[in-house]
């Protein structure tokens, strides 16, 4: 199973750690293929939650405001309510309205149409999941968060812009991470599995690169120390045990 190893080149240098083996060898057992799965898709309905909930406090005009709430209403039903299914949640991902920025907003046009256009991807793939889970006769059930990104989110500073600009950098490291996980997990599935990791790899790395580019551009002056500061964090909650096996999980304890 071949992919361009160029791609994540630069996600090895920014990640501190690689995915130990023994997350990998448990990801790869057949019995826990339904709950990475699960897990997977709600990471991408987090992921484009993240996403929206940014632009609604920082960026976004009330009426697109209001847009973004009806656009994700569908998915949320169905992942926290059971309302819907496979067959109502199809050709839903779209926003009713363009998406504008605010009056007087410091932050620019450019952080909303990445913004958006991650939206749009997340959304996709957690429907692409959907199918996949469909199609292998796997239900979905309601499971509980992984430590992963609720710890990230303890170190942000509770001041602006430093806020944004530390949600914008976690935002990088859960999308590298993700991607150099669908890597290394890739060519221990089945094939159409596998090829559906490596399909997602390019839309990550390319998230990964906007969040960084996007906290530099708000930060205004070097982030690097920052960015060093997560990646240490990052880096423990990965390398570390962890009770709780999902796809952003430490290593297991078996």
């Amino acid at each position: 199973m071949k992919f361009d190893t160029n791609l994540l080149a630069p996600i090895y240098q920014f990640l501190q750690c690689a995915t130990p083996d023994q997350w990998v060898e448990k990801a790869r057992q057949p019995e826990n293929l339904p709950i990475l799965l699960r897990d997977h898709l709600l990471c991408e309905l987090k992921a484009a939650q993240s996403a929206m909930f940014l632009i609604r406090k920082y960026a976004v005009a009330p009426e697109s405001a209001d847009a973004l709430l009806a656009w994700f209403q569908p998915y949320e039903d169905f992942a926290y309510k059971k309302i819907g299914n496979i067959h109502s949640l199809k050709g839903k991902n779209q926003a009713t309205k363009q998406i504008t920025a605010r009056a007087k907003s410091p932050y620019s046009q450019d952080l909303i149409d990445k913004m958006v256009l991650l939206i749009k991807e997340e959304l996709h793939h957690f429907y692409q999941v959907l199918e996949i889970m469909d199609a292998r006769g796997i239900s979905y059930d309601s499971i509980s968060a992984s430590r992963y990104a609720k710890s990230l989110f303890q170190h942000v500073t509770n001041h602006e812009p430093y806020t944004l600009v530390d949600k914008l950098i976690i935002g990088a490291y859960i999308e590298a991470r993700s991607c150099e996980r669908f890597a290394k997990l890739a060519p221990y599935l089945d094939e159409d599995l596998g090829k559906f990791y490596i399909s997602l790899l390019r839309s990550e790395a390319r998230h990964y690169q906007d969040y960084l580019m996007l906290a530099q551009s708000i930060a205004k002056e070097d982030i690097t120390e920052r960015v060093n500061y997560f990646g240490q964090v990052e880096a423990e909650l990965i390398q570390t045990p962890d009770h709780d096996f999902k796809f952003h999980s430490g290593v297991p304890i078996i």
